[in-house]
């Protein structure tokens, strides 16, 4: 048990937790997070509060952003802005297929000078080294260009999913799992790339979040087709509702339609055998 507080270096980007480490900032302040670069300035989105987990693992505030250090990352976002605006005019001007999703800049990279970083994505391996030339020539600092995956690009950028809610990678997502085709059968989803498809253009990753429950359903609940029989009469089973843990049936004796748990439908053979011992 121990106390965390929660921070995001962009608004509505993803929240990281931290140990508070005896400071006690509030929701707004600006705050110190280590980093592998030195610490960075964030804003506390979540003041410190007890949780029940074990804290021991989390990473500690370094402290409170002073003047120095909002200078400074103002200073850091006025020279991103710079190196997007430079990345995107030598990228017209070398004609290369890339597109910019995001840029770093670190002050000083372990004792070697400034540093930039530009993330780009592109449909093919690009040869972008005159690029890279050209752009520490105008930037005046060492320049890396790494390109992006498309799930990577949508974690970077952000946005809305079809749902309303912010992309799940860009908030709390940390890894990739994978994602099949037969996840979205199993859930009977319309097989549509555009209804199961997320902002990456690849298979949306909450498909899998509710898959283990359709596994468990599909597992011990009677297939559709099959004769059941229902607190209601016998029937052959039309449907499934796995939210609901029901099955749908269509009754013999008047061809109407129920919907029954699943706990209460059996088979034949089974209620012959609950019948007559």
């Amino acid at each position: 048990m121990g106390m965390l507080c929660a921070v995001s270096f962009n608004r509505y980007g993803r929240l990281y937790y931290l140990d508070p480490a005896g400071f006690s900032p509030q929701v707004g302040d600006r705050v110190l997070v280590p980093t592998d670069d030195g610490p960075e300035v964030a804003e506390c989105v979540w003041a410190p509060q007890w949780v029940s987990e074990d804290t021991d693992g989390f990473p500690k505030l370094v402290g409170l952003a002073g003047e120095d250090d909002l200078r400074r990352d103002e200073l850091i976002r006025k020279r991103k802005a710079e190196a997007k605006v430079a990345a995107k005019k030598l990228i017209r001007e070398h004609m290369l297929p890339m597109k910019v999703v995001a840029v770093d800049h670190v002050v000083d990279a372990g004792g070697q000078g400034p540093r930039t970083t530009i993330y780009f994505t592109a449909p093919h391996r690009v040869d972008f080294r005159s690029l890279v030339r050209d752009l520490g020539a105008t930037l005046r600092c060492r320049v890396e260009l790494r390109q992006l995956s498309a799930r990577d690009s949508a974690r970077v950028q952000g946005g809305i999913g079809s749902c309303g809610r912010d992309l799940c990678c860009a908030t709390f997502l940390t890894d990739f799992e994978p994602v099949t085709i037969r996840m979205a059968k199993d859930q009977d989803l319309p097989l549509n790339p555009l209804r199961i498809s997320g902002a990456c253009g690849r298979l949306m990753c909450c498909l899998k979040y509710e898959h283990p429950l359709y596994q468990q359903f599909q597992a011990s609940a009677p297939p559709v087709g099959s004769r059941v029989t229902t607190p209601e009469g016998d029937g052959r089973v039309v449907g499934h509702s796995v939210p609901r843990d029901a099955v749908v049936v269509r009754l013999d004796a008047d061809g109407s339609r129920c919907s029954c748990s699943r706990a209460s439908v059996c088979g034949p053979r089974k209620a012959h055998d609950e019948r007559y011992g």
